[in-house]
């Protein structure tokens, strides 16, 4: 095999493959060794020692080598990630990945590529690091209709609102000691605004539902905009606010969606603490399930990387392939507008006289029923905070609007979905 990287997750890989030699050997029926390491400088320092004889800064040639029959990478991106995939690929290797935004944007083509090529491509460790979710969509609950998997998807966003909730820090604060733990990249944009989330939700999406969904087909929202108010407001209602990915079945076509929402404490995903990932899967046999563990990082990474290594070499020692991921279904994206939720939201309003009915004249207009509204404060400081029933979101996107341009509303100091209530 060849390895594409070596750095936090890389050099893991190549520490297990050492520690576990004779139990990868003993459990796939046929040694696993190691032909070369692709690193973009050959004298960076590492995590393991690797024989200088291994490295090489040649990765075109390295994946097009006869005695390479397994490909892993994990230098991530987009290029020259691609170009070396489907080369490997071209060249009768097959490739375990956990490259989660090459995969969204164009893993059809690599899908295509490995099929005509009779190999493998496996993926697991793309989305929740350690978790094994990808698989069990595939492969076991193919006999069963999934309907909807919600999860937490990215430690670095769970960390920074655990600490909101938990000790009442502001956003700045909490990414300030997300980047001091080293669970915030110096630049934490691909995590704060909901890229990398988005990117698992496509993936997780086209395995559930059979469907070609892309990273740009998920309606994508950040927790920058998340004010230490409304945590403490959520808590007021017994809720914590969580980055959610949701991709979901509505009538016969696919709603996905990453976006910070409300969901009541009681809910199994209000638990998941730190830096932590948990998917919620619900499908109609099966019915509810839970997959919980280490998001990220490259021990739990490197795991499920060996994981698919050992599924790979086990198909080249008995002469198969798998199954690849199927996109038979070929359902219709729904636009985020169609996609039915409920609405937070919080009002500043003038204390006096029918104000009250002026508010819920302005939902009922676009057809929004409210399940709650309460008043805090008065006079300069009276605030009405509702919580309405399902609507679409085009229908509550217009209520919000229609609430700014109101005589009675001073403004609309927060708007935040609602996931998991019932009522």
């Amino acid at each position: 095999m060849a390895l594409l990287g070596c750095g936090v997750v890389g050099s893991q890989v190549v520490r297990l493959l050492h520690e576990q030699a004779a139990d990868l050997e003993a459990r796939i029926g046929a040694p696993v060794e190691l032909k070369g390491v692709a690193v973009r400088r050959l004298d960076a320092p590492r995590e393991v020692e690797i024989p200088a004889d291994l490295l090489t800064t040649d990765a075109t040639a390295l994946v097009a080598r006869d005695d390479v029959d397994i490909v892993v990478e994990v230098i991530g991106g987009i290029e020259p990630a691609r170009g070396l995939i489907l080369s490997a690929l071209e060249n009768g290797a097959s490739v375990v990945t956990a490259n989660k935004a090459l995969l969204a944007e164009d893993g059809a083509t690599l899908f295509a590529t490995a099929e005509k090529a009779g190999r493998d491509l496996y993926y697991e460790a793309a989305v929740a690091g350690a978790i094994p979710i990808l698989r069990p969509l595939r492969d076991s609950l193919a006999g069963d209709k999934v309907t909807k998997v919600i999860g937490i998807v990215n430690g670095t966003t769970n960390y920074i609102l655990d600490k909101m909730d938990t000790y009442g820090a502001g956003f700045t604060e909490a990414l300030a000691e997300a980047q001091e733990l080293g669970y915030a990249e110096a630049d934490p944009t691909a995590d704060v605004e909901a890229f990398d989330a988005a990117a698992k939700a496509a993936i997780l999406a086209s395995l559930a539902f059979h469907t070609k969904v892309v990273g740009t087909d998920v309606h994508r929202e950040g927790i920058t905009d998340v004010t230490a108010a409304d945590v403490a407001s959520a808590k007021a209602m017994g809720c914590v606010v969580k980055l959610l990915a949701i991709v979901e079945l509505k009538d016969g076509a696919v709603s996905a969606r990453v976006h910070p929402a409300m969901i009541p404490r009681e809910h199994p995903l209000a638990s998941v603490r730190d830096a932590y990932n948990a998917v919620f899967v619900e499908a109609e046999s099966a019915g509810q399930l839970m997959f919980y563990g280490r998001g990220a990082g490259g021990d739990p990474t490197a795991s499920a990387v060996l994981g698919d290594l050992v599924t790979v070499a086990r198909n080249l020692v008995a002469q198969t392939q798998s199954v690849a991921a199927s996109s038979y279904a070929d359902r219709a994206i729904l636009p985020m507008g169609q996609t039915v939720t409920r609405y937070h939201v919080a009002i500043d309003v003038e204390d006096r006289a029918g104000v009250l009915a002026t508010i819920a004249s302005a939902f009922a207009e676009h057809g929004v029923s409210i399940q709650t509204m309460r008043q805090e404060g008065r006079d300069d400081e009276a605030q009405l905070v509702v919580v309405s029933h399902d609507a679409t979101d085009a229908q509550l996107a217009a209520t919000v609007e229609h609430l700014r341009n109101l005589d009675v509303v001073r403004d609309v100091t927060s708007v935040m979905r609602v996931e998991g209530m019932n009522g």
